[in-house]
């Protein structure tokens, strides 16, 4: 192999371990099917906006002779879709059909003949069986939002009918078929503009996708897209870095996230794979942050625990202590060494994390007085180890569960709300199975 090309290689090994996902997010059938829903309700109105242009002309009518004509005013009074598909495009986006459509127009119309007679009326307008055809492409935008676009559209009015009233109607009976002609012309020429519009105004609603989510005062997650979706024909499959970073400085931890496939399931409208490489990056951004810490003090014990923070339990096993420091209480500091390692499996969650406690004797002034520093992966006294494995039970797990039982903001658009969420854990990922519902 020749040296350019090896070089070649070794460029790109990091751009491969970077396109590793973190987290992926699969939208199954269920999810197309409701986020089809409140498409075609948005759509539905968009396409209630349609103006149709006035309409006017010459038409020369036996027995009468040229009949000026016009025809104003037109409004939608009802318009339906009930009938629609979604469908997946491999590798492109999704196809949208829609069949059986109606819309009914109301309008005004006035003619004039023989030179100087004129007259009025109204008329109603039935369109049915409107049938419309779009290819939608979904992407990645630049900020690493999904962003969607209309790839093409065609749009066929079926059936038009049109029923005149009042005045001279005769008169537009006689050339009734050019004038349904050209209203259905008019109506299929703003048709797709409009779905296009519907369809690039979705991209309003997926820039609200929380690329970078604040977590607390140390941290942030990004959720940016590294490539565009993943789409089979039952499902949508995004790849999101999900990393936590320090919210003051972005900082690259020293691993990589490593590959993993969700499973096929579809119970479910979403389900959300989190591999071990995004709390594991948490605990490298928590680490350096120095927010691993705990002061923990003697009123964080429970009162029906036999051993105290103070020089009097711990003179037992280190009679200086108590010798030095009489009747005082105490206070210890429980901290990391370095970031914690979280290790997941089927049904177990595995947390390995090297830290130290330092015991402090708090003065009548409160000033601390240091005692000594016991590294908890290293060999101690023993009966000292159960004393702090004791504090580690009661005070800091707790802690830690408290702080996991808030979680972190997951990947998200709008005013997104999951519901009958369930977990698992399995081989180096957790999965969530939820379904969603929007407010709002």
């Amino acid at each position: 192999m020749s040296p350019c090309c090896l070089l070649a290689l070794l460029a790109l090994i990091p751009l491969t371990l970077a396109a590793n996902p973190g987290v992926k997010v699969k939208l199954t059938d269920k999810g197309i099917e409701y986020g089809k829903q409140i498409g075609m309700a948005s759509l539905q109105q968009k396409l209630k906006t349609i103006k149709v242009p006035d309409l006017s002309g010459t038409e020369k009518v036996p027995h009468v002779g040229k009949v000026k004509y016009s025809l104003t005013g037109m409004t939608i009074v009802n318009l339906g879709l009930p009938k629609s598909a979604l469908v997946l495009v491999p590798g492109t986006g999704v196809s949208l059909a829609i069949t059986n459509a109606f819309i009914n127009l109301h309008g005004n119309w006035r003619v004039r003949y023989f030179r100087f007679m004129q007259d009025r009326g109204s008329f109603d307008l039935a369109v049915n069986g409107l049938t419309i055809t779009a290819n939608i492409a979904i992407k990645s935008d630049e900020t690493g939002r999904p962003m969607v676009s209309t790839v093409n559209c065609v749009a066929n009015v079926g059936r038009a009918s049109i029923k005149f009233h009042g005045g001279a109607s005769w008169l537009y009976n006689l050339f009734k078929s050019y004038i349904d002609k050209a209203l259905r012309s008019a109506l299929q020429k703003q048709i797709c503009p409009l779905v296009a519009d519907a369809i690039t105004d979705m991209n309003q609603h997926l820039k609200t996708f929380n690329v970078l989510a604040k977590v607390d005062q140390y941290a942030e997650i990004e959720y940016s897209m590294g490539t565009s979706p993943t789409i089979s024909k039952s499902s949508m499959e995004f790849s999101l870095k999900g990393e936590f970073y320090n919210i003051v400085k972005h900082q690259e931890p020293p691993f990589s996230p490593t590959p993993f496939s969700l499973p096929p399931q579809g119970n479910n409208m979403l389900y959300i794979g989190v591999s071990s490489f995004t709390p594991n990056s948490a605990g490298f951004v928590y680490n350096n942050a120095g927010a691993l810490s705990l002061y923990v003090t003697d009123d964080m014990i429970p009162p029906s625990s036999p051993i105290r923070l103070n020089t009097g339990t711990f003179g037992v096993f280190i009679p200086e202590i108590a010798k030095r420091f009489p009747g005082m209480m105490m206070k210890l500091l429980v901290k990391t060494v370095k970031e914690p390692t979280i290790s997941l499996e089927p049904n177990n969650v595995t947390v390995q994390a090297s830290g130290t406690v330092t015991a402090y004797a708090i003065q009548p002034n409160t000033t601390l007085s240091p005692l000594f520093v016991l590294n908890m992966v290293s060999q101690s006294v023993q009966s000292l180890d159960n004393i702090f494995l004791m504090v580690l039970k009661v005070v800091v797990i707790p802690k830690v569960n408290a702080r996991l039982e808030k979680g972190f903001p997951l990947p998200s658009i709008g005013k997104m709300n999951l519901v009958n969420t369930q977990l698992q854990v399995l081989k180096d990922y957790m999965l969530i199975g939820t379904d969603v519902q929007f407010t709002g």
